[in-house]
């Protein structure tokens, strides 16, 4: 199985910067992340 480049924490960071304001697509551009990536994350954290 291939091994996740991020943590979960950071990629928790992550989602909270979305949730402070930070667009979807500025993140994903400074993280090397594609939006489909951003949005199965987002997904997959209940809350």
């Amino acid at each position: 199985m291939k091994k996740a480049r991020l943590t979960e924490e950071q990629i928790i960071g992550i989602l909270q910067e979305h949730e402070a304001g930070a667009k979807c697509a500025d993140l994903c551009r400074k993280h090397g992340m594609s939006e489909g990536t951003f949005y199965a994350w987002r997904r997959s954290i209940p809350g």
